[in-house]
């Protein structure tokens, strides 16, 4: 199953103490650092990404949908929020869609439509590490199954995830 990720692009930035030193300094500077590292991670993971922003202070200077190193951009048509647009998104693409937002209200919503939600902190940490493994030339199957040893058996009842959890599970374990 392809996982198309859907990113709250000012709530990733604004969570993140690097990209939000570099908001404050200029917008589109922020934003660009942000592009860049999604672009960085899509080299290695090939997943569909959209980050999606707000738009309607600037309307004018941007078209509303663009592309920058196989990223897809968009921001809000005016008297639209990034949230509502990421709402519509999720509820068309349910289960094949992984939000990315810290946002609790666009999380809860999204999870009701079938995606799964990650945090942005979360996220970030998974796009450093992709980009460590980058650096170091590791590939994603040598960084799995180390934490558990093969003669390591499990002991007490079983708990099962719920089928939701389960999928949800499948999909963040392939950031």
């Amino acid at each position: 199953m392809t996982v198309h990720i859907i990113v709250d692009g000012y709530n990733v930035i604004r969570q993140s103490k690097a990209l939000a030193r570099l908001d404050r300094n200029d917008l589109a500077e922020g934003r660009q650092a942000l592009i860049d590292m999604l672009a960085a991670y899509k080299r290695l993971k090939r997943h569909a990404i959209t980050v999606v922003f707000d738009g309607a202070d600037e309307f004018s200077l941007f078209d509303s949908r663009d592309r920058d190193k196989g990223i897809r951009i968009l921001f809000s048509r005016q008297g639209e929020t990034a949230d509502a647009v990421i709402k519509r998104m999720a509820a068309h693409d349910k289960q094949k869609a992984l939000v990315v937002s810290s946002d609790r209200e666009v999380a809860d919503y999204t999870a009701s439509q079938g995606a799964a939600t990650i945090s942005a902190l979360e996220f970030e940490d998974k796009m450093a590490m992709a980009a460590f493994m980058d650096v170091k030339g590791m590939t994603q199957e040598s960084g799995e199954g180390e934490g558990r040893s093969s003669f390591t058996k499990k002991k007490g009842p079983s708990k099962r995830l719920t089928k939701k959890q389960r999928l949800n599970q499948k999909k963040l374990s392939k950031l």
